[in-house]
């Protein structure tokens, strides 16, 4: 645009020289004159323009270099503002978090107590189970390796009835003469002699009575044989035997017995579980017939965990006993202890008294005129004969006065 307008310039120029020239020559001076000034000044303000332009460069670098430290200080702006903004984010998170993360601890501390206590409660549920578990096949290959000296003698398989029944009875925690008695002399209503195999004793003086019957024989036979005919003859023998015994045993009455505090029905356990399993299957109806006899037909396992829960019964009983037995001896303590502080007020009154009665033989002895140290140290200086002096302290305290 620049060069456009000083053409324009020199245009006009030109047309007022050429015209000038066709006019009067003094004219023509005059006008180169002023073309003269007129380039001089088109030179100065060429100049000025370049300065101009100079200038416009310049406010243009710096305009781009305000920019760029503009958006340098923007972003320096945003990256402090955002930082500043995520560490703030960062404390009010941690603080709203900590209370969380200390309630977290707390509740996974619980959760681990928790799974460690119900770890310790499976880990001694499975042994107990282990144990009764070991304990029946204990039971059971006993009883296999003693059937051979069993069959045939009915007063060995009575003693080895009572032997296990024994042995269930201390496995489960209880103890001879303390929680069971066996072979107790009991008198009926008749005054005859009774005696059950076994009494277990409960709490409140009451009593369980259970009584062992093995029936092996024709279990034996029915077990041993594969011919169909002697099978189905030793299994009516064998039931026949188990409904014998339950019979036999209903109408013995003990829970009757004078001294005994029962219910109305007597347990009797089977040994061998497997054969009073048979008998069940057999005949559906044998508990209930047991039962109308006011007996209790038992198993080992259901014998086994009958006994547990008399040992539980015990246990608890002997705990609210030495509840009972603490509270007793707490309150011998507590009147002992108000004995005690009776006997230490009697020795501070009389620790008082002592004081006392002390002060005021001190007071006969250094206070007041005529007090009894001034009186005994007239006789020294009286010249009395003596080998000792009195303490110069009570002396001088007593002269004093």
């Amino acid at each position: 645009m620049d060069v456009i307008l000083v053409s324009l310039l020199l245009s006009i120029l030109l047309i007022l020289i050429f015209r000038v020239r066709k006019g009067n020559p003094s004219a023509t001076r005059t006008y180169q004159e002023e073309v003269s000034n007129l380039r001089i000044k088109l030179a100065v303000k060429d100049q000025e323009i370049k300065i101009l332009k100079d200038k416009l460069l310049s406010e243009k670098d710096r305009e781009a270099r305000l920019t760029t430290e503009f958006e340098n200080l923007s972003f320096k702006i945003l990256e402090q503002n955002s930082k500043k903004f995520q560490e703030q984010n960062a404390e009010q998170l941690e603080s709203i978090l900590r209370p969380l993360g200390k309630e977290i601890d707390v509740f996974r501390k619980k959760l681990d107590k928790s799974n460690d206590d119900f770890l310790k409660g499976n880990i001694a549920l499975t042994e107990h189970l282990k144990t009764l578990q070991g304990l029946n096949q204990q039971l059971s290959q006993d009883t296999h390796n003693l059937t051979n000296a069993l069959i045939g003698d009915s007063k060995t398989q009575g003693d080895w009835g009572e032997k296990q029944l024994e042995v269930l009875l201390e496995r489960t925690g209880l103890t001879r003469n303390i929680h069971f008695t066996t072979q107790g002399g009991y008198r009926d209503e008749n005054g005859d002699l009774k005696k059950p195999d076994f009494i277990i004793k409960l709490p409140d003086d009451k009593h369980i009575v259970i009584d062992s019957k093995v029936s092996l024989t024709a279990y034996y036979d029915y077990s041993s044989s594969e011919d169909t005919e002697i099978r189905k003859e030793a299994l009516k023998r064998h039931l026949a035997s188990v409904r014998k015994h339950f019979s036999d045993l209903g109408k013995k009455n003990y829970q009757s017995l004078y001294g005994i505090n029962s219910p109305d029905h007597v347990l009797m356990f089977v040994p061998i579980e497997p054969a009073l399993m048979l008998a069940y299957q057999q005949d559906s109806d044998l508990h209930l017939d047991a039962f109308d006899k006011k007996v209790v037909l038992m198993s080992t396992s259901i014998l086994l965990a009958t006994l547990n829960t008399i040992s539980s019964i015990w246990k608890q009983e002997n705990q609210k006993r030495n509840v009972i037995e603490i509270a007793k001896q707490g309150g011998l303590l507590y009147d002992k202890f108000v004995g005690f502080v009776e006997d230490l007020l009697r020795v501070g009154k009389a620790l008082d008294a002592s004081k006392e009665s002390y002060s005021d033989a001190m007071n006969k002895l250094v206070d007041g005129k005529g007090n009894l140290i001034t009186k005994v140290e007239k006789l020294r200086e009286l010249e009395a004969k003596t080998n000792k002096n009195i303490p110069k302290n009570l002396l001088d305290r007593a002269q004093g006065d």
